[in-house]
């Protein structure tokens, strides 16, 4: 965890500095409370005002869509008897992915010691939740009658003999989603609890501070209370990492399970958790670069931030190529004629144009990232980060219809069309996304304080803070 100890101590390495400074500008620890905090504390300037309202419109738009179809019923959806899946699940397989980025940055990368993340955690564990909340709404929406959600959950009722399907794809995703959110919850918590303490100190004495005061638990910055809060956060991080790969294996399931061809297929779980964390890490540098541009943090995600995030990108792109040329292949060796037909026709079929967007976003366009002058050019990088996540949803939209519009018997086959009901579903989702995560830059701070100071250049102005202090 960090090595501050208090709110004006630092810990300083002795050893030199082989690489640059992960925050720049020669920080004090005083500055990196000021700077961070101050970002929440003042006005919002007309950039956040343009983007809320813009988010909150789309929610609103979202919301008269769902009130709408569940009023009326799913028949506002495009779809027909061949094609039972298309947008919702696409839509919750795609959001789910989303949040696996904040897990492994804030999990993962903990557990291996890597210093970068702690510029970025605090938004990734932020952006999981919203993205967790997001993905919970479809599978709900798709039963048709919302206000029964509670019946897919196990607990003593008095229906007889009347229990869930514990074989249903339905109940693991429910019990996949409601596991991830609260871990998340609890993880993205704790590490708040430093932060709260601080803004609770610097608030003046009215509801503001007493609300910080409460959720801070009567942190006093104590050894022991460092001590024991680092045992606590290594704890949860070693418990959140298993669902990085659990989660979103057993929403491959979904479709893994099925006889259908284009989804039987054993490479599905390997290959939606690298999708997942390709989708998530390019939402984390969507994020991030309006972030630092807009609440001016520049001196904490830098380049080198960036630089990183990219190179997991480059990772995950090449494992999500693989495995399309591994279905590919898996088809044509089988001799299954259902199987080759499928992959032929994504390819060469009537939704060939969203194979070939999927394969151009995921594949070819995460190439340019290899070249040390494109991951340093900031717009670049945030134009790519949006193409992979268009990418990354035409993926599961490709899945999922181009699977089910071609059944076995020709006489089944029909087409699908999205309708405007859906479209602004979609919208909706977007909007309750970046409505949530703008709402939480100005309560809370983007960036993990106690951490951030515990990777502060160990020269210079900390050195010379440290001095004073002693």
């Amino acid at each position: 965890m960090a090595s501050v100890v208090g709110a004006n101590t630092a810990v300083t390495d002795p050893t030199p500095l082989l690489r640059p400074p992960l925050i720049t500008g020669k920080k004090r620890l005083s500055q990196v409370t000021e700077d961070i905090c101050s970002a929440m504390e003042r006005r919002p300037g007309l950039l956040w005002w343009l983007a809320f309202l813009a988010a909150l419109s789309a929610l609103v738009l979202g919301v008269a869509a769902v009130s709408y179809q569940i009023a009326t019923g799913i028949g506002t959806w495009g779809l027909n008897t061949t094609v039972g899946w298309a947008f919702d699940i696409t839509n919750f397989v795609f959001w789910i992915g989303i949040g696996h980025a904040g897990t492994l940055i804030s999990a993962i990368l903990f557990l291996f010691r890597q210093r970068w993340r702690t510029s970025v955690n605090r938004s990734a564990e932020a952006m999981t939740l919203f993205a967790v909340m997001c993905a919970g709404l479809f599978p709900v929406i798709h039963m048709g009658r919302p206000w029964l959600a509670y019946w897919i959950f196990p607990y003593p009722n008095f229906r007889g003999p009347l229990w869930i399907n514990f074989r249903s794809p339905l109940a693991w995703d429910a019990f996949a989603i409601s596991t991830y959110f609260l871990i998340s919850l609890t993880f993205w918590y704790v590490g708040l609890i430093p932060d709260l303490a601080t803004i609770r100190d610097r608030a003046q004495p009215g509801l503001r501070k007493r609300i910080f005061g409460w959720f801070s638990l009567g942190w006093n910055g104590s050894y022991r209370t460092w001590q024991r809060y680092e045992v606590v956060y290594l704890l949860l991080a070693g418990l959140a990492t298993p669902l990085v790969v659990s989660v979103h294996t057993i929403v491959s399931w979904d479709f893994a399970t099925s006889v259908i061809p284009g989804w039987h297929a054993t490479i599905f779980p390997p290959y939606f958790v690298a999708g997942a964390i390709f989708s998530g890490m390019a939402m984390v540098l969507t994020l991030m670069i309006i972030a630092r541009k807009v609440m001016h943090l520049e001196d904490y995600i830098t380049g080198r931030h960036i630089d990183v995030m990219c190179k997991l990108v480059i990772v995950t792109s090449g494992i999500v190529a693989l495995a399309y040329g591994t279905e590919f292949f898996t088809a044509q060796y089988s001799g299954n004629q259902y199987e080759q037909f499928v992959f032929l026709n994504r390819a060469m079929g009537p939704f060939a144009w969203a194979y070939w967007t999927m394969v151009s976003c995921n594949v070819l366009v995460p190439l340019l990232l290899w070249f040390r002058r494109v991951r340093a050019n900031i717009p670049a990088v945030f134009v790519i980060s949006i193409l992979v996540n268009v990418g990354m949803w035409f993926e599961r939209f490709v899945i999922i219809v181009t699977s089910l519009h071609r059944d076995y018997l020709p006489a089944n086959w029909a087409n699908y069309s999205p309708t405007a009901i859906e479209i602004a579903t979609l919208v909706g989702s977007f909007g309750l996304f970046f409505t949530c995560f703008l709402i939480f830059c100005r309560i809370l701070p983007v960036i993990a304080m106690a951490e951030v100071k515990g990777v502060l250049a160990r020269h210079g102005a900390l050195a010379a803070e440290t001095k004073e202090v002693a």
